[in-house]
């Protein structure tokens, strides 16, 4: 199927002089003549000339360089002879569009006559002698000619190909260099003063953004080549950061007028961010930039360069419960003053398996609460959850999971996985939820320092909803803190062993300290066991017996 023409001739007879059978017409008129003579001349691509004369259509920008450049020449000279317009397809909705100044009021497309004025005729052999297909452009330095092009294309999908990732659709960014901006300022404010010495209105003060049409070009060709579509809601996104030698140089003299918009980063080479330079710009006065940097723009030196391609896919979640059956295992490294104090972790036994299948670059571990490195969480475990950041697999059946679930399972004793499945981000709130809202459930063994009779212990189970008032224990207060929390002790059951030992059963409010609840915490929390039984108590060990969050789903075995 052939592509609609990109400069149509006017029908004779029709009222707004465009072609019949086209969906929708927005033309290059009369008064763009001057726009596209001027960029023409001064070395600005047919891209960017269509940019600044806001033509919206997606289709006109993936025309090949060489024929937009002789449609343009073509209009120039048949607009002089023409009174009416030359159109272009815009079958495709209007687009965002860059502000680059405040309009001024009383701007219009006619003089004070109502008519446009004449111009002088277009010199065949001057209005584009800048704009040949070897140049590079004054305005975008290369990014809408050589960029857009068949074999940058491939170059970026052999990238994307060889880093091995799977994605089912993908969104694509670009980063450019910070000159372009002051470039496209210059440009404009040339098309400016040159409308006002014609005595025309200058045009809008907004164009086509160059992420936009570049985009508009490059999109169609990712996908005929990936094999799958452009969505703005991807996870996947292929990214191509362009550099350009003479950005300092270029913006230096931003930084002598507006000074107080550059500011040294730590993370950043140049000051010349493009978030600094365009608050310069809207800072700057138009004869001060005037002063600075010629307007047009002159021909740049060299065109920009495609620093970096690279690929990301969105995070991953996987969700599950997990068991902790030894006595000597944290539940996250155990890593003090760069000294790791236990060879591995819960954390480590589960992900180290989830980084290896998905291929993730790094990974963030979170939980339902944590025990202690002494504490066994038993029953039907903590729930938990890792994020697995820039995975390059992310597609796992039932079954793939259930393995998965396996081979961490056989790989260590001290712990076991359950319910292993890929849950969304917004899920994980619900486990983060039971943190203080839910309830959890103890089993402590405890020493006394004098002896004890089954009857001492009994009233225990009869106390209910216990209110108590824990400072921050001395064991936390370096990373919690300081405040003293109230807590519920909802039930206790007591089983006497000897004189000296018993087993308690408590199910508390989540995030209740049941250490200091024991023994005191040299009386930061009150009341506790201690005081209770009237003497000196502590906790000798301590079991999770169950987390009550109804998250993740239960799965079958």
């Amino acid at each position: 199927m052939r592509s609609a023409t990109l400069l149509s001739e006017p029908v004779p007879g029709s009222a707004d002089r465009c072609v019949r059978g086209l969906p929708s017409m927005s033309p290059l008129t009369e008064k763009d003549r001057p726009i596209i003579q001027l960029l023409l001349s001064t070395g600005t691509c047919p891209r960017c000339v269509l940019r600044f004369c806001c033509v919206g259509s997606q289709m006109l920008y993936r025309h090949p360089h060489e024929e937009l450049l002789k449609d343009l020449q073509k209009f120039l000279r048949n607009s002089h002879e023409e009174e009416g317009s030359v159109c272009l397809d815009v079958s495709n909705p209007p687009c965002k569009r860059l502000r680059l100044e405040p309009g001024e009021e009383g701007a219009s497309d006619r003089n004070r006559n109502g008519a446009i004025p004449q111009l002088p005729p277009a010199d065949d052999g001057n209005a584009a002698t800048q704009s040949l297909p070897g140049n590079i452009c004054n305005v975008c330095l290369g990014v809408l000619q050589e960029f857009c092009e068949a074999g940058f294309v491939k170059k970026v999908c052999q990238k994307v190909n060889s880093a091995d990732y799977q994605f089912t659709s993908f969104v694509f960014s670009v980063s450019l260099p910070p000159q372009l901006s002051v470039r496209e300022r210059a440009a404009w404010l040339g098309v400016k003063q040159q409308m006002r010495n014609l005595g025309l209105p200058f045009p809008e003060d907004d164009i086509i953004q160059l992420k936009e049409a570049y985009k508009w070009i490059i999109h169609p060709q990712l996908s005929e080549e990936l094999g799958v579509p452009a969505d703005g809601k991807s996870l996947f996104e292929v990214s191509v950061v362009f550099t350009h030698p003479e950005t300092d140089e270029e913006c230096h003299f931003l930084a002598t007028a507006c000074p107080d918009c550059f500011k040294p980063a730590k993370n950043k080479q140049s000051v010349f961010t493009r978030m600094a330079v365009i608050k310069a710009l809207e800072k700057i006065k138009e004869e001060d930039f005037l002063k600075h940097f010629p307007c047009p723009p002159s021909s740049p030196k060299n065109h920009c360069d495609a620093l970096e391609i690279q690929c990301n896919n969105g995070a991953v979640f996987v969700a599950g419960r997990y068991n902790k059956y030894s006595r000597n295992l944290p539940q996250t490294p155990w890593i003090i003053d760069g000294e790791r104090k236990l060879e591995s972790s819960v954390e480590e036994l589960i992900s180290e398996h989830l980084m290896a299948q998905f291929k993730a670059d790094s990974f963030n571990f979170s939980s339902s609460g944590r025990e202690d490195v002494d504490v066994r969480t038993l029953g039907n475990g903590r729930p938990f959850a890792i994020e697995l950041v820039n995975p390059h697999r992310i597609h796992f059946t039932t079954e793939e999971m259930r393995r998965l679930q396996q081979a961490i399972n056989d790989s260590s004793d001290k712990i076991q996985v359950r319910d292993l499945q890929l849950v969304t981000r917004e899920a994980i709130g619900r486990m983060k939820e039971g943190e203080e809202e839910k309830t959890k459930t103890y089993s402590a063994l405890i020493w006394t320092d004098k002896a004890i009779q089954r009857e001492d212990i009994t009233f225990l189970d009869d106390i209910k909803e216990l209110k108590l008032d824990q400072k921050t224990p001395l064991r936390v207060l370096h990373r919690r803190s300081l405040a003293v929390r109230c807590r519920l002790i909802h039930t206790m059951r007591s089983e006497y062993i000897d004189e000296h030992h018993f087993r308690l059963h408590l199910k508390t409010q989540a995030g209740t300290y049941i250490k200091e609840f024991v023994h005191g915490d040299f009386g930061r929390t009150k009341p506790n066991i201690g005081s209770l039984l009237n003497r000196t108590a502590d906790i000798l060990e301590l079991d999770v017996e169950s987390v009550d969050v109804d998250w993740p789903p239960t799965l079958a075995d």
